[in-house]
């Protein structure tokens, strides 16, 4: 089975004040410690919904503005266009993942149970997922994971989540920084 990483960046990082990706944790910032995670786990790994120098970009589907689920579609959309059989979706602020996350949620479709944005999805489910951001069905992480049968999985020590500055700070403590 071939695994395409995918970096979910395509927020507009409202709650953290400014561009979230490139807050600096452990001296680079916050992408660079996702994208190292899941190199080391996928065949390879895409970032979604922003131009970043150096790596594979491409964009939310439909369209920028979708949530999650934009980020997700544009990545599906790249993998089953390249033969990927899975996807590993991480948010542009997952530091601290397991190295063997994707073991962890080995079976697909499976997703972390606290951060669903966490989850090792099938590209078979790309046809749901449009069919999803086409439609009025609710646009969120779990409707998806419901309407493909995931499962979700708990961690014994949860990912970060930075989704503020206090976030990050906190963080930045548990790791004596």
């Amino acid at each position: 089975m071939t695994v395409l990483g995918a970096v979910l960046a395509g927020g507009q990082s409202r709650r953290f004040g400014s561009d979230k990706a490139a807050a600096s944790f452990r001296g680079q910032p916050l992408i660079a410690h996702t994208l190292a995670a899941l190199s080391r786990q996928c065949d390879a790994v895409v970032v979604v919904g922003r131009d970043q120098p150096g790596q594979v970009s491409v964009p939310d589907w439909p369209r920028a503005g979708c949530g999650p689920l934009g980020g997700f579609a544009g990545a599906f959309r790249y993998a089953v266009a390249r033969g990927f059989d899975l996807v590993l979706t991480a948010g542009v602020d997952s530091v601290d993942l397991p190295d063997d996350l994707r073991a962890r949620l080995t079976p697909a479709p499976a997703y972390v149970a606290s951060q669903p944005v966490l989850g090792l999805w099938p590209v078979a489910g790309v046809g749901a997922l449009q069919e999803i951001l086409l439609g009025s069905d609710s646009h969120s992480v779990r409707a998806f994971a419901d309407r493909i049968g995931a499962r979700a999985v708990k961690l014994a020590a949860e990912p970060a989540n930075v989704n503020t500055l206090d976030d990050l700070t906190r963080l930045e403590q548990r790791h004596g920084l």
